[in-house]
């Protein structure tokens, strides 16, 4: 998903960061933020859902994305149908960030997909991927930092930060750094069912 090489590893003190290509992409994709999907008016889901497609982002259906949500760069987001991300999230997706079917991201939650090489003089810019895979709740809040993936079916708790991939499938992740402090049913899996089912009422 992220093989646009935006890093041009140069020293960020002197020299920009991102591609020209990149930062002008951005700064469009910017704009129509401001101009267009932030102030839609809250039901309009489908709406945003044409203009992230429009910036090449990949969305399943009945998707729901809130007007608040910041998102740096939508050609580097992949989000599975029937999944939502509420108000306040913010999706840094540098190295692209994939959220797989029936998933729920709540409020305030942010998925870092850049940070910085410490080891370095100048803190270069890293980038890495983070995926959510099917069934997953991010709660409100929550932290989940570049290179994570959150196995299928678990809950990462409010106010975690999940800064590694340890947990397994269908576990609940609490705390800082989170660990896994329950499990739950994966009977309940509403992918097992050929029923349709709406998406959480707290989603819409």
């Amino acid at each position: 998903m992220a093989d646009e090489r935006i890093l041009q590893g140069v020293d960020p003190t002197t020299q920009p960061s991102f591609t020209l290509r990149n930062r002008c992409a951005r700064a469009v994709w910017n704009m129509a933020w401001l101009l267009l999907f932030r102030p839609s008016p809250r039901p309009l889901h489908a709406w945003r859902a044409l203009l992230l497609r429009l910036f090449g982002a990949r969305l399943g259906r009945h998707v729901h994305v809130y007007p608040s949500v910041r998102i740096w760069a939508p050609w580097l987001l992949q989000v599975g149908e029937h999944s939502g991300i509420a108000d306040g999230v913010t999706l840094y997706n540098m190295g692209g960030i994939r959220i797989g079917p029936r998933c729920v991201v709540s409020q305030g939650a942010h998925l870092c997909g850049g940070s910085h090489d410490y080891q370095q003089p100048s803190f270069q810019l890293v980038a890495a991927p983070i995926e959510l895979q099917a069934e997953v709740w991010v709660c409100a809040e929550a932290f989940v930092s570049a290179g994570v993936t959150v196995p299928a079916g678990c809950v990462v708790a409010a106010r975690s930060v999940v800064i590694r991939t340890v947990a397994e499938p269908w576990t609940v992740l609490a705390g800082v750094p989170a660990r896994v402090v329950g499990r739950r049913d994966p009977r309940a899996s509403r992918l097992a069912s050929s029923v349709p089912t709406p998406t959480p009422s707290h989603s819409r």
